[in-house]
């Protein structure tokens, strides 16, 4: 992750983070991107029934193509609150807009906290003129700030290269530890970047970067109801224009990719009382969709975790979590490597020395290969572990 002492800017972006009193003391809770030109935009959602009303509203906004901020409160998700969430969420969007004069469906909102709470509308309402007053070309910190709830530390990753004969800039950020689990992407995750895109090659891209990466994670298996991913390209570096089918699109994939790819290891790292980082590799499944299935069954059992974090070389609850992931498989043909240990292969335990493999269980980086056997299609998934401290975290969360 990029250190804070660093100056984090994009051309054409302007950024800040205020506290107005959410979630209580002088910390930051609400922050603002904005690009000084409409943006084009691309988005990806949470598939949770009942997604919070920014959620709503947004994926509505969104379908024009265009868009030039980004408002978000933490400390309040905003969700699972009726009607009148829409309409709280709607005002901080009506406010938000008039201050920074842009039409009101250029501008995009965002919460992440406890669901079921109204939105405290007046205070957020009160504190947008100072928000707006003190955006900045080095504002991104303290909106990524204002928009951290368990995180404990700031997820923001920058590349820089030239694509299309232009020096061009890829920022992203993002909040999220706890309530990690795909079918969309992450918490929230905002991603900058001055580069000259077609509307549709954006939009390829985004998902299929996304679709690598925060939709390859798993902190506790469990889907929040307010996962948003977007992306602002404002077009200032005057590059040659992206187009689908571009060979220099290609490189812009690329440095998209190392910055979800930070971002999105940095989530699990951060998990909330994870102690591991784990990466699970299946390969040798008929299809990519099998591959993905047993890995997740793999990444989402928490006896699996606990193992982990007890550093208890209890190989054959990975075992059994693969079985349980519904496909059909040969057991005679199933391996299961753990570091660089095989400890069963051919439907039968291998002859491993049980204290070596504690010591690759006592390691912070640990890595799992599953191998099915019976095709060429694989699928790597990042994790954690589930410790004490997850449990005393989310007991807590609301008081």
């Amino acid at each position: 992750m990029v250190k804070s002492t660093l100056k984090i800017s994009v051309p054409g972006f302007l950024a800040n983070g205020v506290s107005v009193g959410i979630k209580g003391g002088d910390q930051k809770d609400l922050g603002l991107i904005y690009s000084t030109v409409p943006a084009k935009v691309a988005a990806l959602f949470t598939k949770n029934t009942f997604k919070a009303a920014p959620v709503l509203i947004d994926a509505e906004r969104v379908k024009r193509g265009i868009a030039q901020a980004i408002i978000t409160n933490s400390g309040c998700a905003n969700a699972a609150t009726g009607k009148e969430g829409m309409v709280d969420a709607l005002a901080v969007s009506s406010a938000a807009a008039r201050q920074l004069k842009i039409p009101e469906e250029h501008l995009l909102v965002c919460s992440t906290g406890v669901i079921g709470k109204r939105l405290p509308v007046k205070k957020i309402e009160n504190g947008i003129g100072k928000l707006v007053k003190g955006l900045n070309e080095l504002g991104i910190e303290d909106a990524e700030a204002a928009m951290m709830t368990t995180d404990k530390y700031p997820k923001i990753a920058i590349r820089k290269g030239i694509v299309g004969a232009k020096d061009i800039t890829i920022c992203g950020i993002a909040k999220g530890a706890g309530m990690i689990e795909p079918n969309m992407a992450t918490l929230l995750t905002y991603v900058m970047t001055d580069a000259l895109i077609d509307a549709k090659a954006l939009n390829t891209v985004f998902h299929q970067v996304i679709d690598s990466t925060f939709n390859a994670i798993s902190v506790d298996g469990c889907m929040s109801t307010n996962d948003t991913a977007i992306i602002l390209a404002n077009g200032l570096a005057g590059n040659n224009p992206l187009e689908r089918a571009q060979a220099r699109l290609q490189r812009f994939r690329e440095m998209l990719t190392d910055v979800l790819s930070e971002l999105s290891c940095a989530v699990v790292k951060d998990g909330e009382g994870a102690t591991k980082f784990i990466t699970i590799v299946v390969d040798g499944a008929k299809s990519k969709s099998d591959a993905r299935r047993v890995a997740y069954a793999v990444a989402n059992s928490n006896l699996v975790k606990t193992a982990f974090f007890g550093e208890d070389p209890n190989w054959g609850r990975i075992i059994a979590a693969i079985g349980s992931s519904g496909i059909p498989l040969e057991k005679e043909k199933i391996s299961l490597s753990i570091g660089n240990m095989t400890v069963f292969s051919q439907d039968s335990p291998a002859n491993i020395s049980l204290s070596k493999l504690k010591e690759i269980f006592q390691g912070g980086k640990i890595d799992i290969r599953v191998g099915l056997g019976g095709g060429d299609k694989s699928y790597s998934v990042c994790t954690s572990d589930l410790s004490y401290d997850y449990v005393k975290i989310n007991a807590d969360y609301s008081t």
